[in-house]
């Protein structure tokens, strides 16, 4: 069986990239919405931009790898589906980042805060539950994870419907109201994505471990 197990795991290796990738643009969203000062917070998304453009890189060589090798850790199609729902999470948080810096509004908006807050949180746990995959030997870690995964992606879900009916309660500026809106809606699909990927996460335990 040694002759058929990969011996340079490189998948495991490149989905590590991808994790701390992952969890760095997560603190990059905090980051954005931290920034009052227009210009500065023009510079921090430039560099969510630049770590959106290194996640498409190193999903481009996962791609790659499954064309390279026959032999994988885990199912061809969880490498894939892993890879793709990854990729969504950086695509996700640059348009959030794109669209607070576009629109010019003032990110000290409590939902928005929370929002960010929690995409924090969920892109970290996402790297915690990656992390372990090479090994598998820590099960509790990476279930625990990917509960708080779950957890967070339901927070966002109320943190959504909170902020919406704030901001028609209090908002009386038609295009302000648009503007984050579309904002609310984009950081809230960054958690569901993180939940996305914590899903295909634990469909590979379940197979392996």
């Amino acid at each position: 069986m040694k002759i058929f197990t990969p011996k340079d795991r490189i998948f495991y290796s490149l989905f590590e990239e991808v994790a701390d990738n992952v969890a760095k643009m997560g603190k990059l969203m905090k980051d954005v919405v931290g920034e009052p000062d227009i210009d500065k917070r023009a510079a921090v998304v430039s560099q969510v931009e630049d770590q959106e453009h290194v996640n498409d890189d190193l999903t481009h060589k996962i791609f790659t790898e499954l064309g390279r090798n026959f032999i994988t850790p885990f199912d061809r199609e969880d490498i894939h589906y892993l890879a793709s729902a990854l990729d969504d999470i950086c695509d996700y948080i640059y348009a959030a980042s794109k669209k607070i810096n576009f629109y010019k509004i003032n990110p000290n908006d409590p939902g928005i805060q929370k929002m960010a807050d929690l995409i924090d949180q969920g892109t970290e746990q996402i790297r915690a539950a990656l992390k372990e995959l090479r090994n598998m030997r820590d099960m509790r870690k990476i279930t625990d994870a990917l509960v708080r995964v779950n957890s967070i992606e339901n927070q966002a879900d109320d943190i959504f419907d909170l902020s919406i009916d704030r901001l028609f309660e209090t908002e009386p500026d038609a295009k302000e109201v648009i503007k984050k809106r579309e904002i609310y809606q984009v950081m809230e699909i960054v958690t569901d994505k993180c939940e996305d990927a914590a899903n295909v996460i634990e469909s590979i335990i379940i197979k392996y471990a």
